[in-house]
C-alpha cells in the first residue's frame, strides 16, 4: 500500500460509510473499484489496514466509526461532529483529496487549472497561528487601502478567519483595546515577540461570526432578517452554494426563487448582493434596500457624468 495514499483512503471510507453502513467486503470492493485505487494501481486492501485507517480517521477528523459485532458485522459512522467542527473537517478533507490527487499525478497541469490570482500574506500564516496558540504579542506594519497609509500595530492575536479567499487576523489592538481584523495581504514586517500577553479574552468566535458575512466590524449593526428574490437562473446557483449558513428558501415561482437570511447587513454583504446585478433584488429590511438604491444611483450618476 502506498504510504502517501492514506488521506485518499480516509476520504473514500468516510464517503462510503456516510451513504450507508458496510461490511469489510463491501468497503474493500468499493475502494478497489474506485478510480483513485485504479489510478494508483492498488489491488488489495486488508482488514488490518482498515482497522488502522479507522483509528486514524477518528484522531484526525473526530469521526467515530464502529463495527456491529452482531448480525452482518457492518461498519458505520456512529455520530457526526457539531456543525461548525463538521464544516472545518469537510474543508480539511476536501483539501486533502485535492492535494493527494495532485501528488499522485505530476501531469495534473495539463488537466487542472487554478485561479490566476495568487493570495498574498499566506507566508505569515503559520507564524500568526503559533502566536495565537502561545499568546504571543505581535507587531507589524499594516496598510490601509482607504487612506493609503501604513501604520504600526501591536496586537494580541486571537484568531484567523477566511473570507472570500482572503485570510484575516482577528486581534485586540493594544492602542485602544478594540477587537479588529487585519488582512494578511496587507501585513508587513511581522514580528512575533517572545513575551506573552496575560489578558484573558472570553470571545466565542464561533458565536461572534455566526451571523457574519465577511469580517467587517460587527459591533456597528445588529443582525437582521434579510429577504431577497433572485431570477431562477441565479437562484439555482445560490441554492446549490448558499451565501450564508442562515440561508432559507421561502418561496419559488417559475421565474424567481426567494431567500431569507439572518445576518449583519454589512458593507461586505451589500457588495456581494451588488455583484449579482439585476439578477438579485433585496426586499427587506428597508434600510438595506435604501442603501443599495443609493449606491446604485451614485454608480449611475458616475456613468452619466463620464
Amino acid at each position: 500500500m502506498k504510504k502517501d495514499f492514506y488521506l485518499t483512503r480516509y476520504a473514500l471510507i468516510i464517503k462510503r460509510l456516510e451513504s450507508s453502513p458496510a461490511t469489510y467486503s463491501q468497503l474493500e470492493d468499493y475502494l478497489l473499484n474506485s478510480f483513485e485505487f485504479q489510478d494508483a494501481g492498488i489491488k488489495s486492501y486488508s482488514i488490518r489496514t482498515l482497522q488502522r485507517d479507522i483509528r486514524e480517521i477518528s484522531d484526525l477528523f473526530n469521526l467515530s466509526i464502529h463495527n456491529k459485532k452482531k448480525g452482518d458485522n457492518r461498519y458505520y459512522i456512529e455520530s457526526r461532529p457539531i456543525m461548525e467542527v463538521d464544516e472545518y473537517n469537510q474543508k480539511l478533507l476536501e483539501s486533502f483529496q485535492v492535494s493527494n490527487a495532485l501528488n499522485l499525478h505530476p501531469d495534473f497541469s495539463d488537466f487542472i487549472f487554478f485561479e490566476s490570482r495568487k493570495p498574498t500574506g499566506i507566508e505569515n500564516f503559520y507564524d500568526l497561528f503559533f502566536a495565537i496558540r502561545n499568546k504571543r504579542v505581535v507587531s507589524f506594519e499594516h496598510y490601509n487601502y482607504k487612506n493609503k497609509m501604513m501604520t504600526s500595530r501591536k496586537v494580541h492575536p486571537l484568531a484567523l478567519k477566511e473570507s472570500k479567499d482572503r485570510w484575516y487576523l482577528i486581534a485586540i489592538d493594544t492602542k485602544d483595546k478594540v477587537l479588529k481584523s487585519f488582512g494578511l495581504d496587507r501585513i508587513n514586517y511581522l514580528d512575533v515577540a517572545k513575551n506573552q500577553f496575560r489578558e484573558k479574552y472570553k470571545y466565542n468566535f464561533r458565536e461572534h461570526f455566526k451571523n457574519a458575512f465577511g469580517v467587517m466590524n460587527l459591533a456597528e449593526q445588529r443582525p437582521q432578517n434579510i429577504v431577497m428574490k433572485c431570477s431562477r437562473h441565479q437562484g439555482e446557483y445560490i441554492r446549490s452554494f448558499p451565501l450564508h449558513q442562515s440561508q432559507k428558501e421561502t418561496k419559488e415561482t417559475p421565474e424567481e426563487i426567494y431567500f431569507e437570511f439572518f445576518l449583519h447587513p454589512t458593507y461586505d454583504f451589500m457588495q456581494e448582493i451588488l455583484s449579482y446585478g439585476k439578477e438579485v433584488t433585496v426586499l427587506e429590511p428597508k434600510g438595506l434596500v435604501d442603501e443599495i438604491r443609493a449606491h446604485l444611483q451614485e454608480s449611475l450618476n458616475r456613468y452619466l457624468e463620464s
